[in-house]
């Protein structure tokens, strides 16, 4: 089993949100941690196409997650935060379609102090679900996800 301390939890976590090209992947080596990245056009060792059935069996593909969880994350910071003009307002920014970029655009126009709380909670909830894909594809085991999830609550948002 792996150590999730001792992977690049922000690799995996930006390959878990990656929505934006499917010719291209991040793999986890499943005996050593190690990531590789994998292009339609490059392959894995930058120079021969390959096809990802074909390659390394120790090879697993990170599969970027569905986006309503990413969205979870700005409605649950909305929710949480104290100040309820901003609550409200990024509330509202996520409503409908294009709701990532307004609330990006929120929080940078109307709410910057927010920023670095924002990006505390996006990042940390980010690395938590790395830690669950990882226990999901049995890659560490349920002791070490927990310790993890103990050692990284959510933060306190003001």
């Amino acid at each position: 089993m792996l150590e999730p301390t001792a992977l690049d939890l922000d690799e995996i976590a930006t390959a878990l949100a990656d929505q934006s090209d499917y010719d291209r992947r991040v793999l986890i080596n499943t005996t050593t941690g190690e990531l590789v990245f994998w292009t339609r056009d490059t392959g894995i060792d930058g120079h021969h196409p390959v096809d990802l059935d074909d390659s390394d069996p120790d090879l697993l593909g990170i599969e970027p997650l569905p986006s309503h969880i990413w969205y979870r994350d700005m409605a649950d910071f909305a929710e949480q935060i104290s100040d309820d003009r901003a609550a409200a307002r990024l509330g509202r920014a996520i409503g409908g379609r294009g709701a990532f970029r307004r609330f990006k655009d929120e929080l940078h126009q109307r709410h910057p102090e927010l920023l670095p709380i924002w990006y505390a909670f996006r990042d940390n909830r980010a690395q938590r679900r790395a830690v669950e894909w990882l226990l999901d594809h049995a890659l560490v085991d349920q002791r070490a996800a927990d310790a993890f999830y103990d050692d990284h609550p959510d933060p306190e948002l003001p």
